[in-house]
């Protein structure tokens, strides 16, 4: 297949596109500008911004299938005031991403997947208190509203992912490892209430090829691999960095895991098992949580 990724300059898509490429598909990479990373600066590559620029322009015909791994989240909400979170993520993702779905079908792409968040579906109460999971519930129910006879469209809805791409800056991560050792010593050491699941790579990538191969149009899929506390989750982190150390759980605002970030509710456990049936069918494995860290934690220390 030819293959388009959106965002394929990211962990998520990054990684994908690795995946696809080593199965024999082509693959280009869209993205605002080319990677500079090893192992993507080789994919061909198309310009691009989905927010803004009009792809109805030509530049998305030719392909087989399209993986969007673009949506945005609060990492990208701009700090000066300049719009509400209301707007923001309305325009980035409730009505970008729809609309670039249904250029996306205009131009031919028969398959596309897209890359959302579990939100919508572990917390939908929220959906209508947080403009974050509500622009995540829009974004996935227009882009998958669009599937018909010529347009086959499924999600794949995932939780906090783990990943590591050499070259690759993952500046939240790298920031994990050094807290947890004690190197941050400005932060206060604990670990806030609740916890959540978490996916790798490895797993969401394994999942995006399932999907493409033998997904169910229309359908949004809720993946997903191990659940942790917060606390077991630290703790993993500090034994992977060669300083075991037990966290106290506290309700003050967690200066890396801030309130601002639990969409699901502050101090709210997220706990779930994927529908075996989904996970066959995509075929990802799972229980690779654990050695991730491990790989991410050795990645930060070696520099």
């Amino acid at each position: 297949m030819k293959v388009l990724i959106v965002g394929g300059t990211g962990l998520i898509g990054g990684h994908a596109a690795l995946q696809l490429a080593q199965q024999g598909h082509a693959v280009t990479l869209m993205a605002r500008k080319r990677s500079s990373v090893p192992g993507l600066a080789e994919f061909d590559f198309i310009p691009g911004n989905y927010i803004d620029d009009d792809c109805s322009d030509g530049r998305l015909r030719g392909f087989d299938a399209l993986v969007f791994a673009a949506a945005v989240d609060i990492r990208y909400m701009p700090q000066d005031g300049s719009v509400t979170e209301e707007e923001f993520y309305s325009r980035s993702n409730s009505e970008a991403v729809p609309r670039f779905f249904a250029a996306a079908k205009a131009a031919g792409i028969p398959r596309a997947v897209y890359i959302g968040s579990f939100y919508p579906q572990v917390a939908p109460q929220q959906i209508e208190v947080n403009a974050y999971v509500k622009s995540r519930h829009l974004a996935d129910e227009g882009a998958r509203a669009l599937a018909d006879d010529s347009f086959s469209v499924c999600s794949l809805n995932a939780p906090y992912v783990l990943g590591h791409l050499p070259g690759l800056d993952i500046p939240h991560l790298g920031g994990l490892v050094h807290y947890v050792m004690g190197n941050l010593p400005d932060l206060p050491l604990f670990a806030p209430p609740g916890g959540t699941n978490h996916i790798t790579t490895t797993s969401l990538s394994q999942a995006i090829v399932g999907a493409l191969q033998r997904g169910e149009s229309g359908k949004a899929y809720l993946v997903g691999d191990e659940n942790y506390s917060w606390k077991d989750y630290l703790e993993t982190w500090a034994a992977a960095a060669g300083k075991p150390r037990e966290f106290e759980v506290r309700d003050d605002d967690h200066p890396l895991l801030p309130n601002v970030i639990m969409f699901a509710g502050v101090g709210v456990t997220v706990s779930y098992e994927p529908d075996a049936v989904d996970t066959e069918l995509l075929g990802y494995d799972r229980g690779l949580v654990g050695p991730m860290i491990n790989e991410v934690a050795a990645a930060v220390l070696a520099g």
